[in-house]
């Protein structure tokens, strides 16, 4: 399991991490009371290496000429949000609410891009269907050549698409389970209420964690554990290859069939 950096340029106040937390603690308290902007930059200077952590996972799975301080310029403004919305009374550790909003200012800036030709996208759709309908027909998940013939390609045409595709699935599982207008619920709007019970959003939340670990059993082996590593132990794509003994470019093909299938099977399952 990977380690986050510690998200910090330097110790606020110095001296022992117990008084670096009680200084860090008491510099919250004092945001929050009269959100100076002042204690908001020397929130942001602390938090800081958050970006560049986030920014580097998310850019490993793009393209070259995406720029890595282009990809930290976008998530500065995530984290600038976190600040302002974070409450510190919640029992959420802050580093875990910020690196979920980083990821998302990432995420939507990237989108908002969107350098993906319209024949891939057009493409994509043609493989979800084309997988649906193997799906339906075989009763389990199809091989390359399968979806190969069915689409009238070559099994060499389909793994070059694939990864042509992957350019377009910068996504993470739990995006995979969006509301009808396409947009994930915000990880604010998922923090508990000390105050207040909500049964309705705790089976929601439950339900969708059950279709999502389904889906992920049902996919083939090879898939399974690229989903796995990536995902659950926080490997790169290039760490799953030498894992697996296979190019990154392949692991990169194998993790978009991934995200595809469990499209797919979650469709069918809600």
């Amino acid at each position: 399991m990977l380690t986050l950096p510690e998200a910090t340029i330097h110790r606020i106040g110095g001296g022992s991490d117990e008084d670096a937390d009680a200084t860090l603690g008491d510099l919250w308290a004092q945001y929050v009371a009269d959100r100076a902007p002042a204690l908001r930059d020397r929130l942001i200077l602390h938090y800081a290496p958050l970006v560049k952590y986030v920014a580097g996972r998310v850019g490993s799975g793009l393209p070259a000429h995406v720029e890595q301080a282009d990809l930290v310029s976008y998530g500065t403004f995530g984290l600038i949000d976190a600040i302002t919305r974070y409450e510190p009374s919640r029992e959420v550790k802050f580093e875990s609410y910020a690196m979920a909003r980083i990821r998302g200012a990432i995420i939507d800036e990237l989108r908002s891009t969107d350098w993906i030709p319209r024949s891939v996208r057009m493409r994509a759709r043609q493989f979800e269907r084309t997988v649906a309908a193997l799906e339906s027909t075989l009763r389990r998940s199809p091989t390359d050549e399968e979806v190969a013939a069915a689409m009238e390609m070559d099994v060499e045409e389909v793994r070059k698409f694939l990864g042509q595709l992957s350019l377009v699935n910068v996504v993470a599982l739990d995006e995979l389970l969006t509301d009808d207008d396409g947009g994930a619920p915000r990880l604010v709007d998922t923090l508990q209420d000390a105050n207040a019970l909500d049964p309705q959003a705790v089976a929601e939340h439950g339900e969708a964690r059950q279709l999502l670990a389904r889906a992920v059993e049902q996919l083939p082996e090879r898939e399974k554990v690229v989903v796995s590593l990536y995902y659950f132990e926080g490997l790169t794509l290039a760490d799953i290859g030498r894992v697996l003994g296979v190019t990154e470019s392949r692991i990169c093909q194998l993790h978009t069939k991934a995200v595809l299938h469990l499209r797919t099977k979650l469709a069918d399952i809600a």
